[in-house]
């Protein structure tokens, strides 16, 4: 492909890039799509059409039709379609994936950004982790940074976060669960 065949669609991909980063996700607005890491890939198909990659959260994310839509709206409303979602499970999404700009951005909407997932040993074939009861890492309080906290709940609003209580400023907050 010559330099002039590839100069248009480069730009139409960094445009799309640009729109997806104000997609918001729909269960956490404060943070986009791509800050989220459920954007992996944006590329021009054969068709000419443009092909977004996504991975969801988790297999089950009841808010995975939503983002699709979301996505394909944006793109549209910017002129860069035709377009399609393509979803990709493997590799699964893991909270390593969200920016730096996105763990702000949760920290300022009130809940805790995951820690750094553990990566399994480089001779290890196994692809399930197990955490014990016992050493969680300590959760600081999005509100106030105080260390003690308690989880109330291994569940929050949503599967992927954790409801906790600040034992100092009393706040709850959920806090985004490293997997």
């Amino acid at each position: 492909m010559s330099t002039a065949q590839a100069a248009p669609s480069e730009g139409r991909i960094a445009q799309a890039w640009a729109v997806l980063a104000e997609v918001p996700d729909p269960e956490v607005p404060a943070i986009s799509v791509c800050d989220l890491g459920i954007v992996r890939e944006v590329q021009i198909a054969a068709d000419g059409a443009l092909e977004v990659v996504l991975t969801p959260t988790y297999s089950g994310c009841p808010a995975t039709e939503v983002i699709e839509q979301s996505v394909l709206a944006a793109v549209d409303a910017a002129g860069l379609g035709p377009a399609r979602a393509v979803t990709r499970r493997h590799p699964a999404w893991t909270t390593d994936w969200i920016s730096e700009d996105g763990r702000r951005k949760l920290l300022a909407y009130g809940i805790a950004p995951p820690g750094a997932c553990a990566a399994p040993p480089a001779n290890s074939s196994a692809v399930v982790r197990w955490l014990g009861r016992g050493g969680e890492p300590v959760v600081a309080c999005p509100r106030c940074a105080s260390p003690r906290t308690e989880r109330l709940s291994a569940f929050g609003s949503t599967a992927c976060k954790a409801l906790y209580r600040c034992l100092a400023c009393r706040e709850p907050f959920e806090h985004f669960k490293p997997i």
